[in-house]
């Protein structure tokens, strides 16, 4: 089962990970995961920068080596950047010491307190350590970019669920390109039309 939406009872459960924010502005929170590829994130910040939207970028480390260019474009236009560890290691399937080593070497090269675990992944124990340093961003509406079965059409038709204070997701890596270049105008088309504003992260 997709749930675009995140329910209650998870904002409840891991109160102390950030799932949106109480905002009197009718404003979301654009973020990316995964970058930077070449193949779609100077894409994005094209279109960001056209329709003059700030989002924040969970980069991978090993990425992040690979293309620098791309993460000092990011910086230079003004998005903020956070760590989405070094390999995009799930926590539930390497141990603590391992994936704590992920995200200190990423941070090496970012300098960031904004922290997402790939897939969602982590569990209470690892969390506590984790939010001594960093902010750990979670969402509150996923696209299900990455899922090859759902269409653009069914994606946008699950954007009537996000509301004022929602953190959305979206992805920049290569799998999903084509897809991300059809998508994300359609997506910021709608919630410029819904009188969406689109806030930062701070």
């Amino acid at each position: 089962m997709r749930l675009f939406k995140v329910p209650k009872f998870a904002k409840l459960v891991y109160a102390k990970r950030v799932w949106g924010f109480s905002t009197f502005k009718r404003e979301v929170f654009l973020t990316f995961d995964d970058g930077p590829n070449p193949e779609i994130t100077p894409f994005i910040l094209d279109l960001l920068q056209k329709e003059q939207i700030k989002a924040c970028f969970f980069c991978v480390g090993e990425n992040v080596q690979k293309f620098p260019e791309i993460i000092e474009r990011i910086r230079t236009e003004g998005h903020q950047i956070g760590n989405h560890t070094f390999k995009h290691e799930n926590a539930n399937k390497v141990d603590s010491k391992t994936y704590l080593e992920s995200i200190a070497k990423t941070d090496s090269l970012l300098q960031t307190n904004l922290f997402r675990p790939p897939y969602g992944r982590l569990s209470p124990k690892l969390a506590r350590m984790i939010a001594k340093k960093y902010k750990i961003v979670m969402w509150t509406w996923l696209s299900y970019d990455y899922d090859a079965s759902l269409s653009v059409e069914e994606i946008m038709k699950q954007a009537n669920k996000i509301e004022a204070g929602h953190i959305l997701v979206l992805h920049d890596n290569a799998k999903i390109a084509e897809k991300q270049k059809e998508l994300l105008p359609k997506l910021i088309q709608f919630l410029k039309e819904e009188n969406f504003s689109f806030g930062e992260i701070s």
